[in-house]
């Protein structure tokens, strides 16, 4: 309503109610016992009333106009997958009508079926808007490649490549040793118009991995970020490396030690120049074609090559922009890139962002500055794990515990965001959003609309607070590089947390029986397998391991225990091979640690745990009471050896001896034990903590010490 017909409606009320008090006098000239009342409705009636009744009426203008109407979800949240029939009990997406009958989406478009599709598709959907972002420096601005400038770019890098003597094949592979910035993806677009594979390389993986995979996959020219890096590679560089590819300047003795081992290195613009110069024609590949060879690593020996072709990257890309409906990637958005674009979470949400017209700014290369580089890119989009939303969350939490009348504030804004969630309202422009969680939005540039969450699982608490804190649309998903990232993704609406939601629409699946460990599909629990368009074509060079997870019928076996809930959502509960992650994504292999660990003299038994919403492991260890006795008779220390593992020199002594020999086996950090528990009492099988063959029973023995490892825990956090 105008402003000018609330005073019209304020001056109507007025006029009436002086009426209503002159008929009134003029009835009983004697004073009113309750002037009082009439004079305050006197001052109602005034000006000030009617500007009162205006700021009222205005108020609830805005509220009826701002008010959020709350998002349809698109599937029935009691029920999110289709059950099929049959004795397997195969589940599929509800997000695409062929799911029933065992068909898999495998593109959105059918002109859209490969990479190198998908970026001119988004080059055109875009009108050629700005692709590639970064800046220079803390204080510098944003600047952008558009989508043609990019795609000339990267047809000059790869055309580059070809006059350098590599052929335009699916057989070629390029490695690319980088952070993300937009070489990464220049040369990954410039290696498919003429058909080669991108090997992607980490620091991570150690330069031992490295070494192994430019050694298996042939690689004869990699990609580097920077001198520091030309290094580590020139250290153990196998015979087949035979140039690399500088994105920064790299120092003359460098370049002089790379000639000694018969390695040629060359500037990034360089290879630009010479290929704009031959212009080769480019040989586009087909949607069957590798388009990369994604190593693993986390498990024990030699990292594995996951071969990836283009079909099976849009599948997992489409299927995902399909289940997100209103709220997928369009042309406006900006998302921000700083999750290493060497693993697939982070390939896939760039990949779908450049197919829908998207720009794409990257981080600046600090984890410590990320908030800045937010600040100045101001992201719609963003792909995040535990890990850091765990950090936001102890951050906010900090220091809100530090003030009474902030924790107050906090609770109220927390019930009232949490109560709008539940009815389906996202938005961050609330009036708790202003007041309570303002410099939350603004940390992440104040626009964001859509994040998607991956890698390790999130605590239910820091996923609802984040949800709160954010207004913006969060969902999370699980999956696997060898199913091309995405398996599972939550469904906007379905605000309970701690699962991973229902099938995507390029897979399907299903829960084995895992009977040494109790998990039976009967009662909706085993081991997840999976297939579909995004399954992966095998590990390269080893059919062996590729036989022993892909069956005869298609199925992936990928080793983690689900179990389905009632609604149709999966919850993933167990690791059949007892590998886990971390919070910050690393693999942990326990009994690899144990065997390290058992070399102690001090060490009887040890058992190796950690859980995936923490960032480091702890262990129960059984100390040899021989060796612990003589110890403390040496040293003059009383006691059983029930007294003994409560002593903390005791404790000390063997930690400090678990640790030193965990280096000399060449542990890394986060797999070096954090605390330890000295149980007097060995584990067997009369206790049921051994199996007949005498190996460790991880489920009952995590179980048995339950309240141990909180209490080591606690202490850590």
């Amino acid at each position: 309503m105008p402003q000018a017909a609330f005073k019209t409606l304020a001056s109507n009320l007025s006029n009436s109610m002086a009426k209503k008090r002159r008929k009134k006098q003029e009835r009983s000239p004697r004073r009113c016992p309750f002037e009082e009342m009439d004079q305050y409705l006197d001052y109602i009636g005034g000006p000030a009333g009617a500007l009162a009744l205006t700021g009222v009426a205005a108020a609830s203008a805005f509220y009826l106009a701002s008010r959020p109407t709350p998002q349809k979800p698109l599937v029935e949240l009691d029920h999110q997958c289709t059950l099929l029939p049959g004795p397997e009990l195969v589940r599929v997406s509800k997000f695409y009508k062929d799911s029933k009958d065992g068909r898999f989406i495998s593109y959105l478009d059918k002109d859209v079926r490969t990479l190198y599709d998908s970026f001119r598709h988004g080059a055109k959907v875009s009108n050629n808007g700005p692709c590639l972002g970064w800046r220079e420096g803390p204080q510098k601005p944003y600047q952008w490649l558009s989508y043609n400038e990019t795609l000339l770019r990267a047809k000059n890098f790869g055309s580059g490549l070809v006059a350098l003597g590599l052929q335009p094949s699916p057989d070629t592979f390029v490695g690319i040793y980088s952070q993300n910035c937009p070489e990464w993806i220049l040369t990954e677009q410039g290696a498919y118009c003429y058909s080669m594979v991108i090997v992607p390389l980490y620091d991570t993986l150690g330069p031992d991995a490295c070494a192994y995979i430019i050694k298996q996959a042939n690689i004869s020219l990699v990609v580097c970020e920077d001198d520091d890096k030309c290094n580590l590679l020139l250290d153990k560089a196998p015979r087949s490396l035979r140039k690399i590819i500088a994105i920064k300047e790299t120092r003359p003795a460098t370049n002089q030690r790379a000639r000694n081992r018969q390695v040629e290195i060359l500037r990034f613009e360089d290879v630009e120049q010479l290929g704009a110069a031959k212009d080769n024609p480019e040989v586009p590949p087909k949607l069957t074609d590798l388009c990369t060879i994604c190593y693993t690593s986390g498990t024990t020996g030699n990292p594995k090559g996951v071969m990836l072709s283009h079909e099976n990257v849009i599948a997992g890309v489409c299927a995902v922009i399909l289940q997100l409906g209103d709220h997928r990637p369009s042309s406006s958005d900006v998302m921000i890139s700083f999750l290493p674009l060497a693993h697939m979470l982070e390939r896939c949400c760039e990949n779908g962002v450049y197919m829908m017209g998207g720009s794409v700014g990257f981080f600046s290369g600090e984890i410590k500055r990320l908030t800045d580089d937010m600040k100045a890119l101001r992201p719609t989009v963003m792909p995040a794990v535990p890990r850091l939303l765990n950090r936001i969350y102890d951050k906010v939490m900090a220091e809100v515990n530090g003030s009474f009348i902030k924790r107050v504030l906090f609770n109220m804004a927390m019930s009232a965001k949490e109560g709008e969630i539940k009815r389906g309202i996202i938005r961050n422009n609330s009036f708790w959003d202003k007041l309570v969680f303002r410099k939350v939005q603004e940390g992440v540039g104040g626009r964001l609309r859509l994040m998607v969450v991956g890698s390790a699982p999130l605590a239910g608490n820091v996923l609802t607070f984040i949800r709160c804190a954010l207004g913006c649309l969060v969902v999370e998903g699980y999956g696997q590089t060898e199913c091309t990232a995405p398996i599972t993704l939550t469904v906007q609406g379905d605000h309970i947390p701690e699962h991973v939601g229902p099938p995507v629409a390029c897979c399907c699946l299903k829960l084995v029986d895992v009977p040494e460990m109790e998990y039976f599909a009967s009662s909706n629990q085993g081991e997840v397998c999976v297939k579909g368009t995004n399954v992966f074509l095998g590990y390269y060079k080893d059919e062996e391991k590729t036989k022993e997870t892909i069956d005869d019928d298609g199925w992936h076996h990928t080793g983690d225990v689900g179990m389905w809930l009632p609604n149709g959502t999966l919850k993933i509960i167990d690791r059949k091979k007892h590998i886990f992650k971390l919070s910050q994504g690393e693999y942990i292999v326990p009994e690899k640690i144990e065997n390290m660990y058992l070399r102690s003299q001090y060490v009887q038994q040890v058992f190796v745990c950690g859980e995936s919403l923490k960032s480091c492991i702890v262990a129960v260890v059984v100390p040899d009471v021989d060796v612990i006795k003589s110890w403390a008779c040496e040293n003059q220390i009383p006691g059983t050896l029930s007294v003994l593992c409560a002593n903390p020199e005791v404790k000390k002594l063997i930690m400090d001896d678990m640790i030193a020999w965990g280096k000399e086996g060449g542990l890394r950090s986060f797999e070096q034990v954090k605390d330890i528990y000295l149980h007097p009492d060995p584990f067997s099988v009369q206790n049921g903590l051994l199996t007949p063959t005498l190996k460790s029973k991880r489920p009952q023995l995590k179980a048995y010490f339950k309240p141990q490892i909180e209490d080591m825990y606690s202490k850590l956090t």
